[in-house]
């Protein structure tokens, strides 16, 4: 692991919060707040995957480096893998890490900790999760559940994902969080492969990898990213952001 790249995927076409990437967070629009958390955490280069015009535009305004792909990919991970082979054709950078465009108020701490299980030449893909700590996200199907086999503190193994209350018994539940990094071979392969039968049940795009063989292992940590979907998450994300230039 030598030379991370951070890509961001972001396009206009959300239908519960028209134009999310460019709604204005506290005088800047929301993929330049997520583009400066993740110059933040320091690992490598930050750049902007989008098909629109608009957001690239932003993006440069605000000094940062944006890529245009085509719209008609359909997932985040195929368009960042469009991305990285246009920004780096001679295959320099061999981790590529997958921040979502819709997270303003992430710490950018967990974007950093995010690589540090690609150490394992063993290991695919490495994510986030973080312990469940109110009873009606447990059973919420929208909360993503990480069921792992534990190989050192504060790092799994994962063995599933799913929307229902998994595992069985007493002990934690793992709160999956979105953020991926992957070794770049594991990227290609993984946009190659086709969506895979439990991926389509569960709509979880990281069971491919799983049904495919790959090994992804997660990293705990103590934070869960604010996702802005709706206008009442947004409403949410400026309430923190304007909290955190007042302290």
């Amino acid at each position: 692991m030598s030379d991370p790249l951070v890509l961001i995927p972001a396009r206009l076409a959300a239908t519960r919060l028209p134009n999310k990437p460019l709604v204005d967070i506290a005088g800047e629009p929301m993929i330049v707040h997520v583009w400066r958390r993740a110059m933040e955490a320091g690992i490598g280069p930050v750049v902007v995957a989008t098909d629109s015009p608009e957001i690239a535009e932003v993006v440069a305004r605000a000094h940062g480096k944006a890529v245009l792909t085509r719209a008609d990919h359909a997932s985040g991970s195929d368009r960042i893998f469009e991305a990285v082979e246009k920004i780096d054709p001679e295959g320099r950078h061999d981790v590529i890490v997958n921040v979502q465009g819709d997270l303003p108020t992430i710490d950018p701490r967990i974007i950093a900790a995010s690589i540090a299980p690609l150490a394992d030449p063993d290991v695919d893909l490495a994510t986030l999760v973080a312990v469940i700590e109110r009873e009606e996200e447990k059973t919420n199907p929208n909360v993503v559940k990480m069921v792992g086999a534990q190989v050192s503190s504060g790092r799994f193994r994962a063995l599933y994902f799913t929307r229902a209350t998994a595992p069985y018994g007493d002990g934690p539940l793992y709160h999956h969080i979105g953020l991926y990094a992957y070794r770049r071979k594991a990227l290609q392969r993984f946009v190659g492969l086709r969506p895979s039968p439990l991926e389509l049940r569960e709509k979880l795009e990281q069971l491919r990898a799983l049904e495919a063989g790959m090994r992804i292992d997660a990293i705990v940590v103590d934070d869960v990213p604010l996702g802005v979907d709706t206008p009442h998450d947004l409403d949410r994300a400026r309430g923190i952001i304007a909290a955190r230039r007042t302290a």
